[in-house]
């Protein structure tokens, strides 16, 4: 769930970088009303894949869920910014932000699958990968608590820099909110599972960004 917005990438950007034609085809569809349809349309997929969690508001999906909408906002209206500029110091930096969140995203799920184990009550409001029988604490989960989360904000602030907007930046900043409090959530919910070890892997391990938050 949480690469999906790298996963609506390849499709939503041929639809954004042919919105000209969409637009001459179609007078009435206004680029407004197009990148509209767009994030309607990808909220709508999400909130089918998290409807479980959208019952729950004391589950952590049900603020992640908010937390990809607001992404999906600032994401469909930047693709046919995708290259402009490519060389320009607002251009770099939105890739270093981007390849830093792929670095994060992979490991964290290979290291999910691969030593997190399985749990054998499982929440019904979680996915798969999320219920796992071990805390992990060595690769990127060393450095920071929820990588995952912090490869969504580095993404989400990443493709905002590709166009700079008072309204990307409200909805960067309402991303961030809602994946901060997703992790305040989902700690609860690992402190109750993993005890004392969570407790003292909390105090050694910053959440987001390390060393410093």
């Amino acid at each position: 769930m949480l690469h999906a917005p790298l996963f609506f990438i390849p499709a939503l950007a041929k639809l954004a970088q042919s919105r000209s034609h969409l637009c001459s085809a179609m007078p009435f569809a206004s680029p407004g009303a197009l990148y509209f349809s767009l994030w309607l349309a990808s909220t709508v997929v999400l909130g089918v894949v998290s409807r479980r969690s959208l019952r729950n508001p004391r589950c952590h999906g049900f603020y992640r869920f908010f937390a990809f909408s607001a992404s999906a906002a600032v994401v469909i209206p930047n693709l046919e910014h995708w290259h402009d500029r490519m060389w320009a110091p607002h251009q770099l930096l939105s890739w270093l932000l981007l390849f830093s969140a792929l670095g994060l995203l992979v490991p964290a799920l290979y290291l999910l699958k691969t030593r997190g184990g399985e749990r054998e009550a499982k929440p019904a409001e979680h996915f798969a990968f999320e219920n796992t029988a071990k805390l992990i604490e060595t690769g990127v989960f060393r450095w920071v608590r929820h990588p995952m989360y912090s490869a969504l904000m580095l993404f989400t602030w990443g493709v905002w820099l590709k166009n700079v907007s008072l309204p990307g930046l409200a909805l960067c900043a309402a991303t961030t909110t809602f994946l901060w409090l997703t992790a305040r959530v989902e700690e609860q919910e690992n402190q109750r599972f993993f005890g004392d070890a969570y407790a003292e892997y909390s105090k050694q391990t910053k959440a987001f960004i390390p060393l410093l938050f």
